[in-house]
């Protein structure tokens, strides 16, 4: 029987309880999730070097510049974790003004002063890569995330509002930041001229309803529907592990898709990733690291500081690397370096994940600890 819950999540359930057979009952597909997505990479990466043409041939199945591959992949991975988020409860994440003024100030305020700063401490003779890193920066996270999220037993509710937040700023702010930190600040900081980011409003837009409204309306309608129908205890005990490892499969085919497109640009040019890859390691630590240790220092209960944490740490690579390839062009270093974002947030944010689930013991033995 398949198992209906990532491999964190089981394994740390497992723990608490003190049951290793849970542990021993989980599919192939769950124990090995971190292989199995380090072998969708290196399929994807292959495909796209061994197989000719492949790569074009992806990149032309697109409309108004979203890649239909990978967004029916996000589809698929978004669907099932959404449709278990228990939608009557979100009022209860919105009153939680500590969640989201951190989360508002960490994303669009910390991160992408942080990734800036580390593309000139990293890249100062290379600028192509540079704005392209800053541009991975702006766009902030909100598709993969829920994944990461549910995967590192996260609030789910949390992540659903954050993510919504997320959205409604980055159709407002990116092109306004995008200026600010790639034209204003270079110039007023004397770091050179600044180069401009001509995105529309209308595309960010766009890339929002396709890749969360979508996926956010089909889940919505079909916990409505289902506890209609079902109940609550029905819908979630019979439909929700039906769905609920599609997320996965999901997960795979938009890490295989995504690695498809882009695998001869990645291989045939590994220096140049590697320099792109620092900087990109540093920005992930911090950011995951340090909301981590603001989530706990606040008063934040574990899953909502992992959820927190997770939408600081993950970017919205989709967006990143077609804002790069309108403006600059599809060779171009801008465009490589939002390529090679998801080549290392991927296995990195897996990672991740288990050092989140490590973290939970702590913050449970502090709440024991510190109970009347």
């Amino acid at each position: 029987m398949t198992s209906t819950e990532p491999t964190p999540a089981r394994a740390q359930s497992a723990d608490a309880a003190g049951d290793d057979s849970i542990v021993k009952k989980l599919s192939t597909l769950d124990r090995y999730l971190a292989v199995w997505i380090l072998l969708a990479m290196a399929v994807g990466l292959g495909l796209g070097r061994l197989v000719p043409g492949m790569d074009d041939a992806l990149a032309k199945v697109e409309i108004g510049g979203i890649s239909l591959p990978i967004a029916l992949g996000l589809l698929v991975m978004m669907y099932p974790v959404l449709a278990k988020v228990r939608y009557d409860r979100l009022d209860r994440v919105t009153g939680d003004k500590k969640l989201m003024v951190s989360s508002l100030v960490i994303n669009w305020a910390v991160g992408p002063a942080v990734m800036f700063a580390l593309a000139w401490i990293f890249l100062p003779d290379l600028p192509e890569y540079r704005t392209g890193l800053i541009i991975v920066g702006l766009a902030r996270c909100i598709a993969m995330v829920v994944i990461w999220n549910d995967l590192a037993c996260g609030d789910r509710e949390a992540a659903a509002v954050l993510v919504a937040l997320n959205s409604v700023f980055q159709v407002v702010a990116f092109g306004l930041l995008g200026w600010f930190y790639l034209d204003l600040l270079p110039r007023w900081m004397n770091l050179g001229d600044g180069q401009g980011l001509d995105v529309s409003v209308w595309y960010i837009a766009m890339n929002v309803v396709v890749f969360l409204g979508i996926p956010l309306l089909a889940g919505f309608l079909t916990r409505r529907i289902g506890e209609q129908k079902l109940g609550r205890t029905g819908y979630e005990a019979r439909f929700l592990p039906t769905v609920g490892p599609w997320a996965l499969y999901g997960l795979l085919f938009t890490i295989v898709i995504l690695f498809a497109l882009q695998g001869q640009t990645i291989t045939s040019r590994p220096l140049d990733v590697a320099r792109i890859a620092l900087p990109l390691l540093v920005y992930f630590a911090v950011m995951f690291f340090g909301t981590f240790l603001l989530g706990k220092a606040v008063g934040l209960a574990y899953d909502r500081t992992a959820t927190l944490a997770f939408t600081a740490a993950g970017n919205n690579f989709e967006l990143a690397i077609a804002v790069a390839i309108a403006t600059f062009g599809v060779t171009s270093g801008q465009a490589l370096s939002g390529v090679v974002g998801p080549l290392i947030e991927v296995p990195v944010l897996i990672g991740l994940v288990y050092v989140a689930l490590a973290w939970r013991r702590r913050f449970t033995a502090d709440a024991v600890t510190t109970a009347p």
